[in-house]
């Protein structure tokens, strides 16, 4: 585990992420900073943006964050979470 509260695979997913699907809901991720031992609870780690619908979520909302399978995590505020990137063709 980091010492961020967060697990290894949980960091790396989200390392490359260009979206996030919440809840089955794909967001576009517009700002994303993987925890480290200089974040505190209150730092935002992810911004979103779906239309007009914008999400935050704080190092303590993916504190904890539980792997359930298939990429996806459940935070424990019941939402889940799968960290996405972009496909690219070469």
């Amino acid at each position: 585990m980091l010492t961020t509260g967060i697990s290894r695979p949980l960091a790396e997913a989200m390392g490359d992420a260009d979206f996030v699907l919440i809840d089955g809901v794909v967001f576009l991720t517009e700002y994303l900073r993987v925890p480290d031992q200089d974040t505190v609870a209150d730092d935002i780690v992810l911004e979103a943006k779906h239309g007009d619908t914008e999400i935050a979520l704080t190092r303590e909302d993916i504190d904890g964050a539980e792997y359930i399978g298939e990429g996806l995590y459940q935070l424990r505020s019941g939402a889940r979470l799968c960290f996405l990137s972009s496909a690219t063709v070469h």
